[in-house]
C-alpha cells in the first residue's frame, strides 16, 4: 500500500470552497444589480451682492459669506450616485431627493431654522445639485452668525412599488453671517 507523506513544514492552502453544485447546467448570481450609494459634497452658501463702489468699500472683494437681510443668497449641495444597474433603475424610476438645510444660530440673537429643497432623479443622470434660494428675511433668519448643515433623505421613488427611504447623508461646517 502506497502512502503519501507531507512534511510538517509544507504550507497548507485554505481558501474559499466552491458551493455545492446540484446539476451540470447550474448558473446563478447573488449580485445581479450591484450596490447603490451616493456621495454628498460641496455644501456651499453665497450671497449675490456685487462689490461695493468706492469710497465705501473696505476690501477688494465682497464676502459671499456675509450677507444683508434683504440680499438674495443661494445654498446648495451636490449629490452623486454610482453607476450600477440598480442605480440606473432608481434614477429611471424617479427617486425623490430631499435636502434639509439646518441653520444653527450661534449667539443670543441668531435663531435656528430648517429650510428644505427637493428634486427627483432622471433617467441616465447621476449627478445633481440641489439649491435653495431666498433672502434671510423671507427665510425667517434674524441677524447673527449661523452654522449650516445639510441632511439628505434619498427615496422613496415615484413608483407604487417603492415605499422606503433608501439612504441618508449628512454634511456640515459652513458659516454664514447675516446683518440688518
Amino acid at each position: 500500500m502506497d502512502t503519501l507523506s507531507i512534511p510538517a513544514s509544507a504550507p497548507v492552502v485554505v481558501g474559499p470552497q466552491n458551493p455545492n453544485q446540484y446539476s451540470d447546467t447550474e448558473t446563478y448570481s447573488k449580485n445581479i444589480l450591484g450596490p447603490v450609494w451616493f456621495t454628498m459634497k460641496n455644501l456651499r452658501v453665497a450671497g449675490t451682492a456685487g462689490d461695493p463702489v468706492p469710497p465705501v468699500h473696505v476690501a477688494p472683494k465682497q464676502s459671499p459669506y456675509i450677507i444683508a437681510s434683504d440680499e438674495v443668497f443661494s445654498l446648495s449641495v451636490d449629490i452623486e450616485f454610482n453607476h450600477s444597474p440598480l442605480s440606473s433603475l432608481l434614477m429611471c424610476l424617479g427617486t425623490v431627493m430631499n435636502i434639509d438645510f439646518a441653520f444653527e444660530g450661534l449667539g443670543a440673537k441668531a435663531n435656528e431654522l430648517d429650510l428644505a429643497v427637493s428634486d427627483v432623479t432622471q433617467k441616465d443622470k447621476y449627478t445633481y445639485t440641489l439649491t435653495y434660494t431666498s433672502t434671510p428675511r423671507n427665510a425667517g433668519m434674524d441677524a447673527g452668525l449661523y452654522k449650516i448643515a445639510a441632511v439628505a433623505t434619498i427615496g422613496p421613488a415615484n413608483h407604487p412599488c417603492s415605499q422606503f427611504v433608501l439612504g441618508y447623508g449628512y454634511i456640515t461646517e459652513v458659516l454664514l453671517q447675516v446683518y440688518q
